[in-house]
């Protein structure tokens, strides 16, 4: 699973997702890209586990890029814990997204086994995504 080597502050702040997302928008290195339609946090389980199924439809066949990074830790308080006494400890990591970013691209593959590949991720994701094609995602959406 991904998480950062080491990080400047332990414990962050919950933050806000409003807004479109201004980079990472377009499909840069593969043919095909599956596109957030909606604001999440996605932990490093879910990233993992929609690599996993890509790489399992296509045979290991064609390139598969993961374009966002769970960088944020997500505290939590032990169970049965009263409130108060600080802010609970790193549990998981999660990438923020915002609507447009583009989160995973295929490349080297047919259209058609790219379409189920990214569809099958699309399933292990807890946004709503759309695939974009290269010339789709540049026209600025």
């Amino acid at each position: 699973m991904l998480l950062p080597k080491r990080v400047k502050y332990r414990r962050v702040m919950r933050g806000r997702m409003k807004g479109k997302a201004t980079r990472g928008n377009v499909v840069s290195n593969g043919e095909f890209g599956l596109q957030a339609v909606e604001p999440s946090w996605i932990t490093s389980r879910q990233i993992e586990a929609a690599r996993i199924a890509m790489t399992r439809y296509t045979k290991r066949g064609g390139q598969v890029w993961i374009k966002i990074f769970p960088d944020k830790p997500i505290t939590q308080k032990p169970a049965e814990t009263r409130m108060g006494s600080g802010k609970g400890s790193p549990e998981y990591w999660v990438a923020v997204v915002k609507p447009g970013r583009v989160m995973f691209e295929i490349g080297g593959v047919s259209e058609e086994i790219a379409r189920e590949a990214l569809r099958l991720a699309m399933h292990k994701l807890p946004v709503k995504c759309k695939i974009v094609k290269k010339s789709d995602a540049e026209d600025g959406e």
